[in-house]
């Protein structure tokens, strides 16, 4: 087997750590220390995290679309794909050598996708994105940890806290959905969505088609 060779690494900002950027062959590997946060060879739960979300709002003629993390592309790849030539997808990517990788090493992974013209990438926290007054989200859809506990940057918890649910709740139009991606189930934010006004359906995804490990997927609507 070929070994995993490091390609780069990069400083979350805040106390978030640091990220390994590993390649072995044509398989790619996104580190946080010992943890592996994504690997271009399992896509399955990021994809099902856009068309979850972009179901609910398909009767939509020009959605407005916000991915809260850049990873490997996965999520926009598929949102692209579920949505027609008047989307407009914003995604928010914090740490810009991820943002780097996407242009460069994992260009194949990303297949172009960062070129289309529905795409706008913004460097910075998603949480600004969301605290826009003029946001007006159908749909946000959030990974940018590992779950709804910070994991990478502690900072993150803002945003699946009751203040940062209400932000989003602002933001979204309505009949709009949140859509949140996490490796494990918490019985606790479920209560918080549903606290926070949202109508809930939590989703059990796989990592790898119908294989691999069991991943979670929340869809947050808002009423109206």
């Amino acid at each position: 087997m070929q070994p995993w060779i490091e390609l780069d690494t990069a400083t979350v900002p805040g106390d978030g750590g640091q990220l390994r950027l590993k390649r072995r062959g044509d398989e790619f590997s996104i580190m946080a220390g010992a943890i592996e946060l994504m690997n271009s060879r399992l896509s399955s739960s990021e994809e099902a995290l856009a068309r979850l979300a972009c179901d609910r709002i398909r009767s939509r003629k020009n959605p407005k679309i916000l991915i809260g993390g850049l990873g490997m592309g996965f999520t926009l790849r598929a949102a692209l794909a579920e949505t027609g030539d008047g989307a407009d997808i914003a995604v928010a990517e914090l740490v810009p050598a991820v943002i780097a990788w996407a242009r460069g090493p994992l260009a194949p992974v990303f297949a172009g996708s960062l070129d289309d013209p529905r795409v706008q990438i913004h460097e910075g926290d998603v949480g600004e994105l969301i605290g826009r007054e003029d946001a007006g989200w159908d749909a946000i859809l959030l990974d940018v940890d590992n779950g709804p506990e910070g994991l990478t940057r502690a900072e993150n918890d803002s945003l699946y806290g009751y203040n940062g649910l209400a932000a989003a709740h602002r933001a979204l139009r309505p009949g709009g959905v949140l859509a949140v991606w996490s490796s494990h189930r918490s019985p606790g934010f479920t209560r918080r969505l549903s606290a926070s006004g949202y109508l809930v359906e939590e989703v059990a995804t796989r990592a790898r088609g119908k294989r691999g490990a069991r991943h979670v997927i929340w869809i947050a609507a808002k009423p109206g």
